[in-house]
C-alpha cells in the first residue's frame, strides 16, 4: 500500500491512526499541501479530488479519509473500527462525521487560505473564524458522548473510527490556540488515546515530512 499524505492533514492522520491501529505496513508518500504539490504533477492527475489522503492498493487509487478507513476495515476486520451491532456502528459514525463532516471542513487549509488570499481577511480574523469552528463543532462532539455510556474511548473501551477522527482535530485545536476547557469527556477520550503506540506513530512529529 501507498498512502500519498501531509503530515498537517487532519484527513491523512485519520487514515494513519487506523493503518497504525491494524498493524498494516505502507509507503509513506508526501504531498506538500501548503507548497501546492497536490495541484501539480504527477498528483494532480493521480488523485481526481486533488486532495489528501490518497490510499494506492491493489492497483486502485481511494481517496476521502472515511471511505480509506472502512475500506481497511472491512478487508481487515481485526482489530474493529466500529462496533459490531448497527446501532453502535451508527453512533460511532455520528461522532466521526461530526468532525469530518461539520467541524473541519470548516477549518480546512484551502478554505482559510481562501479567506486570506481573496476574501483579503486579516491573519487574527481567520484565526478566530478558526477558532470559533473548532469550538462550536467540538461542544457539539461533546454533548454527543455526554448521552453515552462513560468509555474509555469515545465509544467502548476500544479505539473507534470516532476516535480517529478525534485525535487529528484536537492536534489542530492546539496549534491554533483553540479553547480546549470545559470538554471533560472529549479530553479524556484524547488523552487515553494518545497513551497508545498506534496514535503516537500517526502523529505528524513521527511523519518523514514533519516541520516544526
Amino acid at each position: 500500500m501507498k498512502l500519498h499524505n501531509y503530515f498537517r492533514s487532519s484527513a491523512s492522520f485519520r487514515v494513519r491512526i487506523a493503518l497504525e491501529l491494524k498493524g498494516l505496513s505502507y509507503e509513506y508518500i508526501p504531498v506538500h499541501l501548503a507548497k501546492g504539490d497536490h495541484t501539480k504533477e504527477p498528483y494532480a492527475t493521480l488523485a481526481a479530488d486533488r486532495l489528501v489522503p490518497l490510499l494506492e492498493v491493489d492497483g486502485e487509487k481511494l481517496s476521502q479519509s472515511m471511505a480509506i478507513i472502512e475500506y481497511l476495515d472491512e478487508k481487515h476486520p481485526e482489530p474493529a473500527l466500529l462496533p459490531a451491532t448497527a446501532m453502535g456502528r451508527a453512533k460511532v459514525r455520528a461522532l466521526a462525521q461530526t468532525i469530518a463532516c461539520e467541524l473541519h471542513p470548516l477549518n480546512n487549509l484551502r478554505v482559510l487560505k481562501y479567506l486570506v488570499n481573496e476574501l483579503k481577511v486579516a491573519q487574527e480574523a481567520k484565526n478566530i473564524w478558526y477558532r470559533h469552528w473548532c469550538r462550536n463543532g467540538l461542544e457539539a462532539f461533546e454533548r454527543q458522548l455526554s448521552q453515552l455510556p462513560a468509555a474509555r474511548y469515545c465509544y467502548g473501551d476500544i479505539p473507534t473510527l470516532a476516535d480517529c477522527c478525534l485525535v487529528p482535530q484536537i492536534f489542530n485545536a492546539r496549534r491554533f490556540n483553540a479553547d480546549l476547557d470545559g470538554l471533560p469527556r472529549t479530553m479524556a477520550c484524547f488523552n487515553a488515546c494518545m497513551t497508545l503506540p498506534a496514535f503516537q506513530n500517526a502523529e505528524p512529529s513521527a511523519c518523514p515530512d514533519y516541520e516544526a
